[in-house]
């Protein structure tokens, strides 16, 4: 029997090659975010380029920079067809693009809850190959899938081909699924690049007072969930006072990062993953990663599980944070759609806004400023612009710089009054004439 380091060694090969296991006119996927594998992607492209496939079909959540600059480039958009389940920058700019050039549709959008995407992908989608980024192998023949199992996890036992790209700087990180042994693997290269990392966005003034608001309604030893952003990121600092919080979430974040090490998150109440942080990805920086690396405390789970609404609401005093685009008068919000054009998507905000809920004590907050555009448009309309993202029936909290609402038991006529008394003043009385043409009062 080959030991796992020769037979590490038999697999390992150069991009060029490994790629040819992706055939022409199939499906490949890869993960979200920072495991997307740079070699990989411009072994792709360049065979694209020189006419060595006619048409790939790409699945995945949010892109990043190594798929930008590379397979999700304008010129290849024809040959390589994106379907994403989640728009991010990278998407926008093709659609604009596309809408400059009236050409048809260059994105294929998914809608999805996220905490269904491991069930699509394997049962629906069931792509050929899987390429992702992993850490380097153990001594065991492990390699981990380091910050993304999210979907990636069921992938890595379904797909028929897995290519992995080897980088010594992505964490070996613990949990349940995320990780693969080298006799599992179809081929390896190595690529030693930084991970990339993100850059906490800048609070806006009006944010400071919705964090303030949230933050007052977290007790002790609570379990929370947030998201990416200036908001998430105060809501973190103004909990610097609280004592025995607990991590179960979607996205593990850098304000998280530093509740950990600030002693204010321990985990010690949670019912379930006592003492551990459970996330399905996460997205920081190089501090976080070396945090990450073989540490115990921390573990990853497919999004199936940590999305799951039932296992979200075994822990008590769930608190979910989650912003949206804009809100109706009834309560039913868009959170992924913007003049027009999908902006977003779905994500895990209603698997959390449900989960939250379901808890012994839990709170769903959905998180707003009230206004657009430099003050220009109310974030509160009488109806929406786009899909329904969250039903009125399943939100809780609403808070804006102006105050805080509690949906759930309110009629429609209370739901619209509360929800004008917390629009931006100059905006209320036109919200109440709209409410009264739609016989809502």
């Amino acid at each position: 029997m080959k030991d796992v380091f020769t037979i590490y060694k038999e697999k390992l090969t150069t991009p060029d090659i490994a790629i040819e296991l992706i055939k022409d006119k199939t499906k490949f996927a890869f993960p979200m975010h920072f495991m997307q594998p740079r070699a990989l992607f411009e072994a792709i492209a360049k065979k694209a380029r020189n006419n060595g496939y006619t048409r790939l079909d790409a699945y995945y959540f949010s892109s990043r920079d190594h798929a930008r600059e590379t397979i999700l480039s304008w010129d290849l958009n024809k040959i390589i067809i994106p379907h994403s389940f989640f728009i991010s920058e990278t998407e926008r700019k093709i659609n604009a693009l596309n809408d400059q050039e009236k050409g048809e549709k260059r994105v294929m959008f998914h809608p999805c809850h996220f905490s269904q995407s491991p069930k699509i992908f394997t049962e629906v989608i069931k792509p050929d190959t899987f390429i992702t980024m992993v850490s380097p192998m153990d001594k065991f023949g492990y390699m981990s899938i380091g910050l993304s199992n999210d979907y990636a996890s069921s992938l890595l036992r379904t797909a028929k081909n897995i290519i992995v790209e080897v980088n010594e700087n992505v964490p070996y990180t613990f949990g349940s699924q995320n990780t693969i042994h080298v006799s599992e693997v179809s081929a390896i290269v190595e690529n030693n690049i930084p991970l990339l990392e993100v850059n906490d966005q800048e609070p806006k003034p009006e944010e400071l007072k919705i964090a303030e608001t949230i933050a007052d309604l977290i007790p002790n030893g609570a379990t929370i969930q947030m998201g990416i952003g200036g908001l998430p990121n105060l809501v973190c600092k103004k909990l610097e006072n609280h004592k025995d919080l607990g991590i179960h979430t979607e996205v593990l974040t850098t304000g998280m990062i530093k509740l950990i090490k600030d002693g204010v998150v321990n985990n010690s109440k949670k019912n379930i993953n006592t003492g551990k942080t459970v996330y399905t990805f996460a997205i920081g920086n190089k501090e976080m990663y070396g945090l990450l690396d073989k540490n115990p405390s921390f573990e990853s789970y497919p999004v199936d599980y940590v999305n799951d609404d039932y296992i979200i609401s075994k822990n008590d005093n769930v608190i979910s944070i989650n912003s949206t685009i804009e809100i109706d008068l009834t309560g039913a919000c868009n959170s992924e759609h913007l003049k027009g054009h999908q902006y977003s998507a779905t994500g895990g905000q209603v698997d959390f806004v449900r989960g939250a809920y379901k808890s012994k004590n839990g709170k769903s907050f959905i998180a707003l400023t009230s206004t657009a555009s430099n003050g220009k448009f109310s974030k509160i309309v009488p109806k929406l612009s786009g899909p329904v993202t969250t039903t009125r029936t399943d939100v809780q909290y609403v808070v804006t710089e102006y105050g805080i609402v509690n949906l759930k038991g309110l009629s429609s006529s209370e739901r619209a009054l509360a929800l004008i008394n917390i629009a931006h003043p100059k905006f209320r009385d036109e919200l109440l004439k709209e409410a009264k043409k739609l016989n809502i009062l």
